[in-house]
This record gives C-alpha cells, structure tokens and sequence, in this order.
C-alpha cells in the first residue's frame, strides 16, 4: 500500500499569544482522517507541526519517510483553525511546495483552503478536498492508486485539469460517526503536550470531539468543514474513547471541542449515566448557547458528568446586537444560565463579540455591564470577524481590501468600515478586561467580609488584585476615550 504522511498548518509558535499561553491540543481532525487511512491498510505517518518552529523540518521527514502523499489536514474542531491565520496559510503553502518538489501528490483539507482553493492550488496543491473530507481522501487516493486518469466523480474536491480549476460536487456530511475509527492517537507525541500544560496550567487537558456540525445560523459564523447539520456520537461510543485515553496518558482534565456540546435530546443524561456507571473521574469544559443550558435537567446532568467550566456564546449584552447576528438566544436566557451554572457548581465562562455592524456606544456599554454584573469565570473577547461564505462577510466585503484575515490570533484587527476606528475596538479589549478584572476584585472583597472564614488564598489574592486594577481600569477607559471618534466612513 502506498504511504501517506499526514501534517498540519498550526504552528502554535507562529502564534505568540497561544504560545505563551501554553494550552496547546493534538490535531484531532488530523488524527482522525489519519486512522481512517490506517485502518485501510495505508502506511501512515504524522509530522505535528504543533511545536515546530520552522515549516522546512518537514523536508527530513519527507527525505526519510518517502512518503507518496504529503496529506495537510488541519483540525476542523480547533477555531484557531477556522480563523484561517495568514502566518498559518504561508506555513502550509511551504511545506506543500517542499513535499511537491520530492515527488508527492499534495493534498489539503482545511476550512481556508476549502475558501481560497484557487490560491492553495497554485501553491503547489494538487488536489483540494472540499468539506468533511475523511471519506473524499480515502476515495482520491484509492482512485489515484488504482492509476484513475478522471477524479471528477469524486465529490467534495477541487483540483486543476489542463489549468483550469475543476470543482466536484458538494459531500454531504456523514450521519453515523459511530463508524469512524478512534483518532490515532498513537502517531502523536502527547508528552510535549503534557509539558506545556503541566507547566502554564498545572494540569494535563486533551481533547475530544463528540459532535460535527452545528444547526444555528447565527450570521457571522462559517462551517466550511461539518457544514449546518448536526450528529453525533453515541454517549457509549465516547466513554469507550475516554477509558482508553485514562489508560494511556492518565489526563486530568477534556476539552470537548464540539461547537454545540450535547443537543441531541437525553444525551447528556445518558452520557451522565455511563460516566457515574464506570466510576470516572475527570474534568472537563464544553462549548453551549444560554438557551440550552436554561432546559430542564440540562445543567444538572452536565454537573453530574463532571463539567467544571461551560463557554456560552453570549457574543452581546445588547438585544439588539444578538438579534441582528441572528444568534437566537436573549439576554434574559444569558442570566438565567448563568446563574443556573453558578448554582450547579459550574463556571461560566463568556464569549464577547465587539464591533458587530450598527453597534453603538449604548450597546458597548449594555454588554460591559452585563460582564460586570454577571462576572462570569472566564472572558474571551475578540472583534466580528469576517468568515467567507457567511451573511456578515457578504455585508462587508466591500470594505475588505489588501487584508481579508489576521496574521495571528492576537492582532484583533477591525478589517472593514464601522461605527469606531480600529484602534479604538483594541483599546476596548484592554478596558474591557480591566474593567472586569477591577469589579471581580470587589466581588472577592465583598466575599472577605460576608464569609471571613471561608477565604482562601485565592480570594485574598484576588481582593488585592483591585490596587492594580482600579488605577490600570481608570487609565484604560481614559485612553478609550481618546480614541472614541468615529470612523472616515461614520463621519
């Protein structure tokens, strides 16, 4: 059988926010295509790019290896991934180019290549798989094997002939994941994972997927992988992979990477079920909407699993906001959770979206406030971005000029015409959390006086935090103030 060298295009140290952060994850949607393409009889190989610092050290695995596929399949589950980081997409066009000078048919699945598959093409691809892609390899490499001289039957690919750019026909998404082998865990060296972890965090997280897809249409999201169908896993099935993954790296702690953690009606009871039936013990964080986690029993039974920390899309403390990004759900829906999950012994955790078209100074101030009444666990905070293929990008494009996407995760760049400058919407990230960070520190001094015998060392430290971030808040709104002018556009 023919060998495939699998790889990836995130270089976590191209990213220097996540690199120093430390919290890195295996490329699960790599491993997964890479156990399909094993359990067929392929020789199969992995050159992680995770910790690499330079895309040519994949040319000595080329050399020793001779691989006749260098397969870049990036890990459809990770949203570093589907922000499609320019550092990222030059990265994957080297490689591409190295592994085609050596003799491979290249191939790439990722969701920028799945958007610009005409760029990655003349980059040195010779094939690009459009989608779900596990099942389209399999089938471009059996037919490229058994000498096919038409692909053009296969669906989900992108592909030049005679240079033109042919794309096949769409493939719609697998319904029993059931089928698909465990992930190959086995290529991947886990210990630098566990490392970097051990070290930044003080404890050991891997990730899983229980889930593909998710139905929402909210209008600034783009699924080029899984696409808006949603299905999932049997709870069975995922509690055989996490017995397995206890035995070989004894983790403390599982990211369930899923955009939607258990839709599936009863799941997550089920999934309850079986945890409390084998007598596991771990941790774990998922991804949710605050209308789910208002549903009854919902909470509970994740508390019941084991869930210590819950991401809510929250996106907006402004009704309207929510209501033009079609999110669906209301602020009413994002205190109750909140409070449900805090009752539950469950952190909440917010995603916070800035910059949303039509968003005013009112609405910025209505989702401040709401963060600093709520004072979830955890903010993450970043600025609309622009996805191809979705509503908002279509609303925007025309603003979109030289620069379509950021370079890392970190650059927070406001790349179209709004109601502030962009510069303003990167000050508003830093005022934002110290503003938080402030209020947290009063909460924690509240607590110190309310219940002097149940502080910690935590608490106090958190108390104390409020001589740093009262003065560091006060100067940061003063900066934002300097910037808050509007944009060319607004003027």
């Amino acid at each position: 059988m023919s060998r495939i060298l699998f790889s990836h295009s995130y270089f976590m140290r191209f990213d220097p926010k996540q690199w120093s952060m430390g919290q890195p994850y295996a490329p699960l949607g790599t491993m997964h295509a890479a156990a399909l393409m094993r359990e067929k009889g392929y020789e199969v190989s992995l050159f992680d790019t995770m910790f690499v610092s330079n895309p040519d050290e994949v040319l000595p695995r080329i050399v020793a290896h001779q691989p006749d596929y260098f397969v870049i399949y990036d890990d459809g589950f990770n949203y570093l991934t589907k922000v499609c980081l320019t550092n990222m997409r030059e990265a994957a066009f080297r490689m591409a180019k190295l592994a085609k000078e050596r003799g491979c048919t290249v191939i790439v699945s990722s969701s920028d290549s799945t958007d610009h598959y005409e760029q990655y093409l003349d980059e040195g691809a010779d094939f690009i798989l459009i989608g779900e892609a596990e099942m389209t390899l399999l089938e471009l490499v059996t037919a490229i094997d058994n000498n096919a001289t038409d692909v053009s039957g296969i669906m989900g690919l992108a592909y030049k002939q005679n240079g033109h750019v042919v794309k096949t026909h769409g493939r719609s998404v697998m319904r029993d994941l059931d089928a698909l082998p465990m992930p190959a865990w086995v290529l991947v060296d886990m210990e630098p994972y566990r490392h970097s972890w051990q070290k930044h965090a003080g404890y050991f997280s891997i990730n899983m997927g229980t889930t593909r897809g998710c139905p929402f249409k909210c209008n600034w999201c783009a699924k080029p992988i899984y696409g808006n169908r949603y299905n999932s896993r049997s709870p069975q099935h995922v509690v055989n992979e996490i017995k397995y993954l206890l035995k070989q790296f004894n983790f403390d702690h599982i990211w369930f990477c899923d955009d939607i953690f258990g839709l599936k009606p009863g799941w997550v009871n089920e999934f309850a079920d079986l945890v409390e039936k084998e007598q596991l013990s771990f941790r774990f964080k998922i991804q949710s909407r605050a209308d789910l986690l208002v549903q009854d029993n919902y909470v509970k039974a994740l508390a019941r699993a084991g869930c210590e920390n819950i991401w809510m899309g929250a996106e907006s403390g402004s009704q309207k906001i929510l209501d033009a990004m079609d999110k669906g759900t209301t602020i009413e829906q994002i205190h109750k959770a909140t409070h449900l999950l805090k009752e539950h012994g469950i952190k909440p955790s917010f995603f916070i979206q800035f910059g949303y078209l039509g968003e005013t100074k009112e609405d910025i101030n209505k989702t401040i406030d709401m963060i600093n009444e709520l004072l979830p666990s955890s903010i993450g905070i970043s600025v609309s971005y622009p996805l191809p293929g979705t509503v908002f990008y279509d609303k925007v494009k025309a603003d979109l000029k030289e620069k379509t996407n950021w370079t890392d995760s970190d650059e927070l760049a406001l790349m179209f015409e709004n109601t502030y400058q962009p510069a303003y919407y990167k000050q508003l990230y830093r005022y934002t959390h110290k503003s938080y960070l402030k209020h947290l520190a009063f909460a924690n001094i509240k607590h110190l006086f309310t219940h002097p015998g149940k502080a910690t060392k935590k608490t106090l430290r958190k108390a104390l935090s409020a001589a740093y971030y009262i003065p560091a808040a006060f100067i940061a709104k003063r900066k934002l103030h300097t910037l808050e002018k509007p944009s060319s556009s607004k003027k």
